[in-house]
């Protein structure tokens, strides 16, 4: 029975070993991966949502003004009687021309 004990013992000791290494290799990889991972993100030269919300939010306040400040230019010319330039095209217009004239240069190739 003591040797069967003895046995016993030092098997559970061995397992508490090795759990131990286990998860002592598992911090270690999970350190170096953690690692690994911030120096590729910092590499990749990412903003921060903090400062894409503060650009986003410049540029809706720069297109609101824009627009109020089109209108006034449009009500002076208008008291002046001075014809308004035709409004730009948006440039969603223009991408989908772009694409159909690829499109049917490509199929023209065909």
């Amino acid at each position: 029975m003591q040797t069967e004990s003895r046995i016993f013992d030092t098997l559970a000791r061995a397992f508490t070993n090795a759990a131990g290494a286990a998860a002592s290799f598992r911090e270690e990889v999970e350190t170096m991966v953690k690692g690994k991972l911030e120096r590729l993100v910092a590499d990749m030269d990412l903003v921060t949502r903090e400062d894409f919300n503060v650009a986003k939010a410049m540029a809706t306040k720069a297109r609101s003004e824009n627009e109020k400040l089109e209108a006034r230019v449009a009500e002076l010319e208008a008291k002046l009687g001075i014809a308004t330039a035709p409004k730009p095209k948006s440039r969603a217009t223009k991408t989908k021309k772009v694409k159909a004239a690829r499109a049917k240069k490509s199929s023209a190739k065909l």
